[in-house]
C-alpha cells in the first residue's frame, strides 16, 4: 500500500504537465488556435478602423480572417475612438512605384466625353431580361 501512495506521488507531477508535453511534441490544439484566430481577427478588424479602412475593406484584404472576430475588433475600436473622441490614422506608406517622402496626389477627374449618351438612355436601349408573353385570349 505504502508503494503505491509513493508512485501515485511522483506520477501527480508528471500527469499534471501533460499540456506542456503536448505543447513539446506539437500536438494540435483546436482550442488554441480557434482562440488565436479570434484574437487575430479583432486586431485586424481594430487595426482597419484605426486606419480609417471600411469594415468590407478590411474583409477583402483580410481574406483568411475570420469575418465575425474581425467585426467584433472593428466595432470595439469604432467605440473606442468614439468614446475618447479619436481621430482616424491615414496609412504613411507610400503606393508601390512611389518613393515614401512624396505626397500622394489625388487622381485627376476625366472630362466627360461630348457625345456620351446619357444613362438613362442607354437603359431604355437595352432588351429586358424576359421575353414578354402575348396577351391571352
Amino acid at each position: 500500500m505504502r508503494a503505491k501512495t509513493i508512485l501515485l506521488l511522483f506520477l501527480v507531477p508528471l500527469l499534471t504537465a501533460c499540456e506542456q508535453l503536448g505543447e513539446l511534441l506539437e500536438l494540435p490544439n483546436p482550442a488554441k488556435e480557434a482562440a488565436k484566430a479570434e484574437a487575430e481577427g479583432k486586431a485586424i478588424g481594430g487595426a482597419c478602423r484605426q486606419g480609417g479602412r471600411s469594415l468590407e475593406d478590411c474583409y477583402i484584404l483580410n481574406a483568411n480572417a475570420q469575418k465575425a472576430a474581425v467585426y467584433a475588433g472593428w466595432r470595439e475600436m469604432n467605440d473606442y475612438m468614439l468614446q475618447n473622441n479619436m481621430e482616424v490614422v491615414p496609412s504613411q506608406l507610400a503606393p508601390a512605384g512611389q518613393p515614401a517622402g512624396q505626397p500622394t496626389a489625388p487622381a485627376a477627374e476625366t472630362p466627360p466625353v461630348a457625345n456620351a449618351p446619357e444613362p438613362a438612355a442607354e437603359e431604355e436601349k437595352r432588351p429586358s431580361r424576359r421575353p414578354r408573353l402575348p396577351p391571352s385570349t
